[in-house]
Order: C-alpha cells, then sequence, then structure tokens
C-alpha cells in the first residue's frame, strides 16, 4: 500500500472492504493515467467525504456530482469559460499545463485539482486548490493523498481549512449518504 494512504487508514479508518475500481476504463475516458496514490485512496475508501469537508470524487460514483469523470469533463468546460475572461493562475501559464478535479470541498464551491505539466508522470502530479467562488488559487507541491493527510491533520499551509484538524476524524462513504 502507498505510504500516504496507509497513514490516512491508520488516522481514519476506512469504511469496509476495498472498492475495486476499473482504472483502464476511468484513465481510458479521462485520455490519461492517474495518480497510483488515488487509486489506492479510492480502493482503499470509495467515493464520499472526509471530515464533513472534503468530497473525494470517485469515476464509479452515480452521482455526476461526486463522480470523477462527470466533473473532470464539467470543470474543463467551465474552467475553459472562465479563462476567456480572467488570466490563468500563474502555474497554468505554461503551454500544456492542465488542472483535474480530484476533490470538491463541502458547501463551498472549492475543488482540489491535480496540476498537470507536459511530459509529467501522475505520480509527480502536485494539488491545486480554488476557492471556487472567487479568483484565488493556491498551488501545494506535494500528491494527492499528502495534500489530504496535511489537511485533516491541520499542518497544511493553507488559510482554506481553518476548522482543521478536528478532534476526530471520519469518513462517510457514498454508499451510505447518497
Amino acid at each position: 500500500m502507498h505510504p500516504a494512504v496507509e497513514r490516512l487508514t491508520t488516522l481514519v479508518p476506512p469504511p469496509g472492504p476495498r472498492r475495486p475500481r476499473d482504472w483502464a476504463v476511468a484513465e481510458q475516458r479521462l485520455g490519461t493515467s492517474l495518480p497510483q496514490d488515488y487509486k489506492e485512496l479510492v480502493e482503499a475508501y470509495g467515493g464520499g467525504v472526509f471530515d464533513e469537508t472534503v468530497w473525494l470524487l470517485d469515476p464509479a460514483c452515480p452521482d455526476e456530482d461526486y463522480n470523477l469523470l462527470d466533473q473532470a469533463s464539467e470543470r474543463a468546460e467551465v474552467l475553459a469559460n472562465l479563462w476567456e475572461s480572467e488570466a490563468k493562475p500563474a502555474q497554468l501559464q505554461e503551454d500544456g499545463a492542465h488542472v483535474l478535479p480530484w476533490a470538491y470541498i463541502e458547501g463551498s464551491g472549492a475543488l482540489l485539482y491535480w496540476l498537470r505539466w507536459p511530459g509529467q508522470k501522475p505520480d509527480e502530479w502536485t494539488v491545486m486548490f480554488n476557492e471556487g467562488r472567487g479568483p484565488e488559487w493556491e498551488h501545494h507541491a506535494q500528491p494527492c493523498v499528502l495534500f489530504l493527510l496535511s489537511v485533516l491533520t491541520g499542518e497544511a499551509d493553507t488559510k482554506y481549512f481553518p476548522g482543521f484538524p478536528p478532534n476526530d476524524h471520519q469518513f462517510d462513504s457514498n454508499d451510505h449518504i447518497l
């Protein structure tokens, strides 16, 4: 198991048995491979929400709002329209740089994205946070599961999770709440 996923499962025990996904189909539809830590995260937890705040997008979720594939398509369209009238963040100025969503922040419209540069392997992707209802972006030079761990433990260098860390952690599976 990826070390970051293993640390996360110690902090927040997964709700049940592993949830294998058809990654070949998901990656074919996205047109890219995905980071191994993310795939292991989804297989350990499935889709759902950490500490009532961070919704993990899942390529197998039947609800399009929490489905990785649906959100990737929707966010690409939304951002393309946005960047016709607003400047892209500095990290996305390089030709061929893209973002791909992997998590949604409850009640805020904010999203967590992978930052993908040309020639990078998926396990090298880092995290971009977009506040959702404004122009602010933050870059975090770490992979998605390490960033999630830093948010849940209060170690993330960000202003967007002011109530973290909570005293107790929980994960609520889409299987039980959607």
